[in-house]
């Protein structure tokens, strides 16, 4: 009776790990197919608009559609990523399958004509459509559809920049602050993985990032120096405060527009004036798109930050309130790659005023405001080793978690819970409750929770 129970638990077991491969290997080939696409036609937009300087020109009447085209035919679509987080935690409508081609499409008509924004958000909404139209179909229960979206949101991220390591953990730390569950740890890694080599089956490349600054002798107490990661701390507080900075800009310059702007499509058009106009006071262009790289020689690019010696002071600040701008009123796409930029910027502005080699700054940078905006420390530290190598780890690690503690209790996704709350021993949060209604609620009543420092 003994032996027939250890082998029904085995075949259990078995049976289990044959139903994720069954489930997995078409879904995560699937998302990385469609990233790949998405990848290739972000390309060719970016390059379209560096040919066709006029296509500025059509960014408030591709708000409007895109706006309209939401609000007529894209039902639940709208809610982004924060639909797919909320989900997670508490199954209700599900993720409609029609979010996947309508945020590859916006995203990239948003590119096309000079919207500030990013790609994170399209892969993770392409994946977690994927993986919750396929798991309607398969009518799976709760907890199975859980860790189904978490899978999606993996295959995603780690597609769109090749990090699949980052993607797994990224899907699992972005849903509560301050707590990882682990359950989905090995599906979430598998999604993640073979996503990313799916793109690059279909020969879709991705932006090979290097830091030129390697440290030339051994100094410090134990091998460390000290004086380098003193400063780092220093950036790594102003890293934080930056994307803390960020999302409050963001959602309330979204709520700007919802309150004195009430018809949706109209605020699109609004905001590409404002940009358009932003353009031609700085008589500059290096703020529109994804910022990674520039035909136009002479630009601020994200590549360009992690070139050694460099020195620019404001253009942070620029694609700051370009992305701002533009992702609040209705553009689509993600945060994170303006992230990434803001970030890369402020670093070369700190590095230079510090004394800090500039392009290790900008590393530090990149990977940490994202860390402050999102939450998620740890995806970022793996996500600056598999980009940048393991060289600089713990500067990188120093910046992220600085950072990450001094965003407070802010966030790009309204939808996260908060877990172990970042400051004030002893107050115990409820994690059923979006981060966005409690900020909501201590706002309303600032007596709530007053020793707390959010």
């Amino acid at each position: 009776m003994h032996d027939h129970n250890i082998l029904l638990r085995q075949w259990r077991k078995v049976s289990r790990l044959a139903f994720w491969l069954a489930v997995l290997l078409p879904l995560s080939v699937a998302i990385g197919s469609a990233v790949a696409l998405f990848l290739w036609s972000l390309d060719r937009a970016t390059q379209a608009r560096f040919d066709l300087p006029w296509l500025i020109w059509l960014m408030p009447v591709a708000g409007f559609a895109m706006v309209w085209a939401y609000q007529r035919f894209g039902g639940a679509s709208g809610g982004g990523n924060n639909l797919i987080v909320d989900e997670i935690h508490q199954p209700g409508g599900g993720v409609p399958l029609r979010m996947a081609p309508f945020i590859l499409i916006s995203t990239v008509l948003t590119h096309l004509v000079g919207g500030s924004a990013g790609r994170e958000g399209t892969a993770v909404q392409i994946g977690g459509a994927l993986a919750g139209g396929l798991g309607s179909r398969l009518h799976l229960d709760a907890p199975l559809m859980r860790i189904l979206l978490i899978c999606g949101i993996a295959a995603g991220f780690g597609a769109v920049f090749g990090t699949p390591l980052a993607g797994a953990i990224f899907a699992l730390e972005v849903l509560m602050i301050g707590r990882i569950q682990y359950d989905a740890l090995l599906p979430a890694l598998l999604a993640a993985l073979v996503g990313d080599w799916t793109v690059q089956a279909w020969g879709v490349g991705h932006v090979h990032y290097e830091i030129s600054f390697v440290p030339t002798a051994v100094v410090g107490w134990f091998g460390v120096d000290m004086v380098l990661l003193a400063k780092v701390a220093v950036a790594g507080l102003a890293f934080g405060l930056c994307a803390r900075a960020f999302t409050e800009a963001s959602h309330g310059l979204a709520a700007f527009w919802a309150r004195f702007v009430p018809y949706a499509p109209l605020r699109p058009v609004i905001a590409s004036i404002l940009i358009i106009g932003l353009v031609f006071l700085l008589d500059t262009r290096a703020y529109l798109g994804l910022g990674v790289w520039s035909a136009i020689p002479g630009d601020p690019t994200l590549i360009g930050f992690l070139q050694p010696d460099q020195t620019d002071y404001t253009s942070w600040f620029w694609k700051f309130l370009f992305t701002v701008i533009t992702l609040s009123a209705g553009f689509k796409g993600g945060e994170v790659t303006p992230l990434f930029f803001i970030g890369a910027a402020l670093g070369v502005a700190l590095g230079a005023l510090m004394g800090v080699p500039t392009d290790l700054m900008a590393a530090i940078g990149f990977v940490a405001v994202f860390a402050g905006a999102t939450n998620t420390p740890l995806a970022c530290i793996i996500m600056g080793i598999e980009l940048f190598g393991a060289t600089h780890a713990v500067p990188m690690a120093v910046g992220c978690f600085i950072a990450y503690a001094a965003s407070g209790h802010a966030s790009i996704y309204g939808a996260q819970r908060i877990a172990v709350p970042k400051t004030r021993v002893g107050w115990d949060p409820d994690p059923a409750v979006p981060l966005h209604q409690w900020r909501k609620a201590r706002r309303s009543h600032p007596t709530i929770e007053t020793r707390n420092d959010d």
